[in-house]
């Protein structure tokens, strides 16, 4: 398999956390997002929204949306599973996930920022809204799991929530976020932080970190 991704993507993050949670390995192909690179004619051909990640797998395999790779992953090769077995519990995660990666990070993300700064924003009104944008998001996560005993965001073990949730509080982070406000979210990140899978996946640990 071959991921296109980058490091400090969010999206990229939780699939190469997939990858490392089932032991899949693929040839990571890094995109510059700042340089535009994403939009070279040759990656809008295999990804016409010009966003990463892009898993490509044999047989022409070509799939985008982090959240629809890790699903794919998680149905073909299904241990550790990243999904609970009951209907209720499987809807609650998805719904936690979404929340983060339907809600949160798209507008925060380095194209909506841009069109932020091209609109004339000052730097302080765009790196203000990422930040609000994350700290009402991650208030809202917060509550979604603040009952369930962990210790990560739905029980003993981790799940496409968490996935999401580690990249987005690094996000928050960067933005000036003060996490602390978040004690359970928190306690999940930590649980998560314990395993290799996840320490590996870090964006500082890819080959083009900056």
């Amino acid at each position: 398999m071959k991921l296109h991704g980058y490091f400090r993507s969010s999206a990229s993050y939780r699939v190469r956390i997939a990858l490392n949670l089932k032991g899949l390995s693929a040839e990571h192909l890094s995109h510059h997002l700042r340089k535009g690179e994403q939009r070279a004619p040759d990656y809008l051909a295999i990804n016409p929204q010009g966003l990463v990640p892009t898993l490509e797998g044999d047989g022409g395999i070509v799939l985008i949306q982090s959240l629809a790779i890790i699903e794919w992953l998680d149905e073909t090769h299904p241990q550790p599973p990243l999904l609970p077995d009951d209907p209720l519990r499987r809807a609650q995660v998805r719904a936690f996930a979404q929340a983060i990666a339907c809600d949160i990070h798209p507008v925060q993300n380095l194209k909506v920022l841009a069109r932020l700064r091209d609109l004339g924003l000052a730097e302080e009104q765009v790196t203000g809204w990422a930040a609000w944008v994350n700290r009402e998001g991650l208030a809202a996560c917060e509550k979604l799991i603040i009952g369930e005993a962990g210790p990560f965001c739905f029980g003993d073990a981790p799940t496409i929530a968490d996935l999401c949730l580690v990249p987005q509080l690094a996000n928050a982070r960067r933005f000036g976020v003060d996490v602390a406000a978040f004690p359970r979210l928190l306690k999940a990140e930590a649980a998560a932080k314990e395993l290799k899978a996840f320490a590996d996946a870090a964006p500082e640990r890819q080959g083009d970190a900056e």
